[in-house]
């Protein structure tokens, strides 16, 4: 029985799965149900939202991935209907647990924060929209941006994309203040209304103190990736956010909550990582040989590989969003989905649903230089494309020439 007085050596490999465990991509899926998505964002503790949906929105795929095509309806009732999810600041924009509100709180109370001084004049300087707005949403109906009047006294200094919007900038202020919520979508469009109108009865609405987010959030993040450095707990959830984060880890390490463990391939003598106590069963079971890998496609965006730097640190895997590269520099396509298989990230789709003709496009297809191109291996894979097709409505998979060579007959045929 491992303890946390044991100093562990963990191997990559047994890194790598906790973390699969840990996000729930490895082992038997959860149910597609309710509960199985409960489960599921509780261990995750955030999804990122994204615009951009060339095949479907990131953070219905993050959760397509680990439960299926038949989950998505699950998340729209968590998140409109009993409001157990709203959106929020974490790392990015995001859907956060409504549980987590005091955490989140620290941050709302904090805004703005000293370094965005300009932010709080211009706040000050249009207080007369800022009352309008409020005033606006008392009435109790959740309204579209262009639902208000512009009436600032003060232009937003930009001379970049939020030059002259000023009443976006002042929603988007508020919205980190808490002052207001996204009460809902219409057309793509966010739907701004008040807290009262927007949280659920009974929710805890106190900030709880500022050691206390960072302990709490720490907490989060290693139950949600299985086995960090400190520089990877402060890239999760709350980046920017873990102040005296070195100090936290200590005492957890006192009581008992976290373990100090050594990864192979460490850079330094000194480099330390964490697992928490929580997970030390799924350790366990993994070193007892007792795990099971599966194949996913993971949105760019997905919590597995949001920290590019621990993904190649662990996995070995180069990853980046070519959507923000200039075309002609672009080594594998505008929009890439990363391949999971077994315990390894083995390559990349770049996929694009073709929603005239109901088909989902795969313009590429590439396996990393030390992945063999199997016939279990091209199964696999075609059959999460398969199921990726029918979550975003399509009734056919179509391949482009850009495919490894053993499978292009293959696929031509599919």
């Amino acid at each position: 029985m491992l303890t946390s007085q044991q100093k562990l050596i963990i191997s990559q490999v047994e890194a790598r799965r906790l973390a699969l465990s840990r996000q729930w991509l490895g082992g038997v899926r959860p149910s597609g149900d309710g509960e199985g998505l409960r489960a599921v964002l509780r261990s995750l503790r955030y999804l990122q939202l994204d615009p951009i949906s060339v095949v479907a929105p990131s953070h219905e795929l993050v959760v397509w991935s680990r439960l299926g095509a038949g989950a998505g309806s699950h998340l729209g009732a968590l998140w409109w209907e009993e409001r157990w999810l709203f959106e929020y600041w974490a790392h990015a924009a995001a859907l956060v647990l409504t549980e987590d509100y005091p955490i989140h709180r620290v941050s709302m109370d904090g805004y703005p924060p000293k370094n965005l001084s300009l932010t709080k004049v211009w706040m000050e300087a249009n207080e007369g929209l800022l009352a309008h707005i409020l005033t606006r949403l008392a009435e109790g109906t959740p309204l579209p941006t262009d639902a208000f009047e512009d009436r600032s006294v003060m232009e937003w200094p930009s001379s970049g994309w939020t030059a002259g919007r000023n009443v976006e900038r002042m929603l988007t202020f508020l919205w980190l203040q808490g002052r207001i919520m996204v009460a809902g979508r219409e057309a793509g469009r966010r739907l701004w209304g008040l807290p009262d109108a927007c949280l659920p009865p009974g929710a805890d609405r106190v900030a709880v103190s500022a050691r206390e987010m960072v302990t709490t959030a720490a907490e989060h993040t290693l139950r949600a990736l299985g086995v960090a450095r400190p520089l990877d707990i402060k890239q999760y959830f709350l980046r920017g956010k873990y102040d005296g984060l070195a100090e936290v880890l200590r005492t957890l390490t006192r009581e008992g909550r976290v373990i100090p463990v050594r990864v192979e391939g460490a850079t330094s003598a000194t480099e330390t990582w964490y697992v928490h106590v929580d997970a030390m069963a799924e350790l366990e079971a993994i070193r007892a040989g007792d795990w099971h890998g599966r194949t996913a496609l993971l949105s760019p965006f997905d919590n597995l590989v949001g920290d590019r730097r621990l993904t190649e640190r662990l996995w070995g895997f180069a990853f980046r969003n070519e959507m923000y590269v200039p075309k002609a520099k672009r080594e594998y396509g505008y929009y890439l989905l990363p391949i999971l298989h077994e315990d390894r990230l083995v390559g990349r789709i770049s996929p694009r649903r073709d929603r005239n003709r109901g088909t989902l496009l795969v313009e590429g297809l590439y396996l990393e230089p030390d992945i063999r191109p199997t016939v279990a291996l091209r199964k696999a894979v075609t059959g999460q494309l398969a199921d990726l097709a029918t979550l975003v409505g399509a009734t056919d998979v179509e391949y482009g020439e850009t495919v490894p060579e053993p499978w292009r007959a293959a696929l031509r045929r599919s």
